[in-house]
């Protein structure tokens, strides 16, 4: 198994920056991407961005593109979230997840291709 904590969220402004860890522990060299899905309250989860762990490659949802980077530390095993110019949508409960494979960018923006899931953080972002 693979654990997942993720951190660095909280209460900020419209137009702040905030930066989500997620750091992994357990059988790690089993990771072959990691991804941020976020979830509002009554809605369903959805994708935010997704990283190949080994080449680094990265794929975002339309909407946070130019705002949003992922990237990771391979020796602390951590994935982050660099957010950028925050809005109000983007106020969700942020969950980081372990893949052992990668399919296809329609495949892996879907939460039900991860194996593994943190306990969430929570992001709001204020008018």
């Amino acid at each position: 198994q693979v654990h997942l904590v993720e951190s660095g969220g909280g209460l900020v402004q419209a137009g702040a920056s905030l930066r989500l860890s997620c750091a992994a522990s357990g059988r790690t060299a089993s990771m072959y991407a990691m991804g941020w899905f976020r979830q509002i309250p009554g809605k369903e989860r959805e994708f935010v961005a997704a990283i190949k762990w080994t080449v680094g490659s990265t794929y975002y949802t339309d909407s946070v593109k130019g705002r949003f980077t992922i990237s990771r530390d391979n020796a602390k095993n951590t994935v982050y979230l660099q957010m950028n110019s925050l809005k109000p949508e983007d106020t969700a409960v942020y969950y980081c997840g372990s893949a052992s494979r990668w399919g296809t960018i329609a495949t892996m923006s879907s939460w039900d291709s991860y194996d593994y899931w943190g306990q969430g953080t929570q992001v709001t972002v204020s008018s």
